[in-house]
């Protein structure tokens, strides 16, 4: 596999072979998670929405404090990224973006950024899944609340969590009590009729599926309490890497015996529009 990197003696950019690939021991992406990342699909050398995740990237590292990274060189390395592994026709592309080199500490050092595009296949989608609920919520008042940071420790001992229990995604409440998303997905649900996401003030991050979902078929944002969750009578996850995935149980609970209407319609609509508009 081949590599795109900048910064970290790198430059402006260079691809280099994954094994060849160096970056500062003291990356402070390393030692404390300080940096932002966007996972893309790439379909035979085409990224998907790849100017909304770019976007999404800025804003996260606004929120994070970090300098605004450069958008044109990174959309300039993924493409370089993707034309290096040729036989990835359907690929799962990471952007990482980190403060670069900086002390043993939370301080920060003046210096340039690494930015890492790296590739690996893109896996299948299972037709449906089942989620466990996470014991430790999401602080939606908390300084990370709809960021996609590095610091990523929380969702992956919650997804450790919920494939203990024969799920495959973990679902978080916030500290007020509602529906907040998954480890790497956001959570739409039917209730009373209503198909229902939870809004960005509930601490979710602004997923790109999910907004794509939202222009496209369409929906609610709103409060769901958890107590609510047995009223659900449809769900689905949505992301880069789940496109429109439904959900049969939540913590063991059967919510449907199959995909329902609702979630039939959303994952066709979906499905369409995506194959048809590569960066929309």
């Amino acid at each position: 596999m081949r590599v795109w990197i900048a910064g970290a003696g790198y430059g402006r950019g260079a691809v280099v072979d994954e094994s060849e690939a160096r970056i500062p021991a003291l990356d402070h992406g390393i030692t404390v998670g300080d940096g932002v990342f966007e996972t893309v699909r790439s379909r035979n050398g085409r990224p998907f929405a790849l100017t909304r995740h770019l976007r999404r990237l800025a804003r996260s590292a606004a929120g994070l404090g970090m300098a605004e990274p450069d958008l044109e060189l990174i959309a300039d390395g993924v493409g370089l990224a993707v034309a290096a592994n040729p036989e990835l026709t359907d690929a799962r592309v990471r952007i990482t973006v980190t403060d670069g080199a900086g002390p043993l500490g939370s301080d920060r050092s003046p210096g340039e950024q690494t930015v890492i595009v790296a590739l690996g296949p893109f896996p299948g989608i299972p037709p449906h899944t089942d989620v466990a609920l996470a014991p430790w919520p999401r602080n939606e008042f908390g300084a990370l609340a709809g960021l996609k940071t590095t610091s990523y420790a929380d969702n992956v001992r919650a997804l450790a969590h919920a494939k203990e229990r024969g799920a495959s995604e973990a679902v978080f409440r916030n500290v007020s009590g509602n529906l907040c998303e998954g480890t790497g997905s956001n959570v739409f649900v039917v209730l009373d009729g209503v198909l229902v996401t939870p809004p960005l003030s509930a601490g979710p991050l602004a997923g790109i599926t999910r907004e794509l979902v939202l222009e496209w078929f369409g929906g609610e944002e709103a409060d769901v309490p958890m107590g609510r969750l047995p009223d659900v009578s449809e769900a689905f996850l949505t992301s880069t890497g789940r496109d429109v995935q439904p959900i049969l149980h939540i913590d063991g609970r059967q919510v449907s015996p199959g995909v329902g209407p609702v979630t039939a319609k959303a994952m066709a609509v979906f499905a369409e529009r995506s194959a048809a508009d590569l960066d929309p």
